[in-house]
């Protein structure tokens, strides 16, 4: 697998048209799963700005893509334990953004199937965040009703993204479709 900072679903039976399209954006690759592009751009916000623009003059992309997911950060691992170190030491850096704010972690995992569970995944990165925010003084909360960020993780096999987007974020760009 190539690297990337975005992944991209796709509805059914719009792959190749799609796949044209997006490579305006930046590289593009096919991953081993269904439906799903990989792309790497070079700048995430000019990439979000750029995208956004284009859907509104060209609004029937939409029916073609399912989710568009930016992330920041990228590794790769070996093991549920290595995932869970790489991704606890990402997530940390975000205390400072969520400090005192509701928030919750989604996982879109790919691959990896009865070895890495995304529900377990999501409560133990929930947990990291929540003891952090405690011992800097600035509780946060969990809540899956307007939260004031989200911190998602796409994993395309052995390969995981992350990324944190506040609400303003994806109000802005509700194509990202992240929970």
């Amino acid at each position: 697998m190539h690297d990337w900072n975005v992944v991209v679903n796709l509805h059914e039976h719009s792959f190749q048209k799609a796949f044209k399209e997006l490579q305006g954006f930046g590289i593009v690759n096919e991953t081993d799963f269904f439906n799903v592009l990989a792309m790497k751009v070079g700048d995430i916000n000019r990439f979000l700005e750029n995208l956004q623009e284009w859907i509104a003059n060209h609004p029937d992309f939409l029916t073609r893509i399912a989710r568009i997911v930016p992330v920041t950060d990228t590794f790769t691992f070996q093991s549920p334990e290595e995932f869970e170190a790489k991704a606890k030491e990402i997530v940390l850096q975000w205390v400072p953004q969520l400090a005192g704010k509701s928030f919750h972690v989604r996982i879109h995992r790919r691959g990896f199937k009865g070895r890495l569970s995304s529900l377990d995944e999501e409560h133990f990165l929930d947990k990291i965040l929540l003891e952090a925010l405690e011992k800097a003084g600035t509780p946060g909360r969990i809540t899956f009703e307007n939260p004031d960020a989200i911190a998602i993780v796409e994993t395309l096999g052995q390969w995981a993204g992350l990324a944190c987007w506040k609400r303003e974020d994806l109000e802005r760009y509700p194509w990202m479709r992240i929970d």
